[in-house]
């Protein structure tokens, strides 16, 4: 207990980090992810080769790489953005890719005749998509959707190898204090505990109430 109350501030700060990092990422690959899924599903096929080709490419690259390279390589090339935004989009983007695949998999569980319904009221693709598959592949989406979410939660402990202030850094500063980094890194578990409880019973909840028939 000593190491958490000589402490507190350091860890409650880090774990505001994460929860900034974690509602960032999450808002921005959702976003990403979807178009990425219409991309995958689109007539166009030159439009479906980029979305497959992101999500082959991300989904096979491992975080840590994804997010070294936007730590050291993103400044070089490009410009300054502060290790915490560089942090969120490599996490946006890596995550979208997974989002993507949960997305389209809900797309696909929509019945054929919804689609052509549609395009013979006269609703282009983009119509059809927002209004009406998207609408209904919700309920089969929402669950596994989670899952990514709750993996996200868990991969912004890479960050703090990037030195973005977040809770998976809060061992190292107990370290450089003499304090016991096996007992800080168990306080560190707990706080990610706390945190994935809530996402977890969501999801249980989601696929009791939106469980599809099969």
């Amino acid at each position: 207990m000593d190491v958490l109350f000589g402490n507190l501030s350091e860890f409650l700060t880090r774990f505001g980090g994460t929860i900034g990092l974690f509602v960032l990422s999450a808002i921005a690959s959702l976003i990403l992810g979807v178009l990425l899924a219409a991309m995958r599903v689109s007539p166009v096929p030159a439009m479906r080769a980029v979305g497959t080709g992101y999500v082959i490419l991300l989904r096979n690259t491992p975080l840590t790489l994804v997010l070294f390279f936007f730590a050291l390589g993103f400044t070089k090339l490009f410009f300054y953005l502060p290790f915490f935004l560089l942090a969120v989009i490599g996490l946006s983007l890596y995550t979208a890719a997974f989002v993507c695949e949960v997305v389209r998999g809900g797309i696909s569980t929509v019945s054929a005749g919804q689609s052509e319904a549609a395009r013979a009221l006269g609703l282009g693709f983009s119509q059809t998509l927002t209004l009406v598959v998207l609408p209904q592949a919700v309920r089969s989406v929402m669950p596994p959707l989670t899952s990514v979410q709750i993996a996200l939660l868990k991969n912004t402990t890479v960050a703090a190898g990037f030195s973005v202030f977040e809770a998976g850094g809060f061992y190292r500063a107990v370290n450089e204090q003499g304090g016991s980094t096996l007992v800080a890194l168990l306080w560190v578990a707990l706080g990610f505990i706390i945190l994935v409880i809530p996402l977890t019973v969501l999801q249980r909840r989601l696929e009791k109430r939106w469980s599809v028939a099969r």
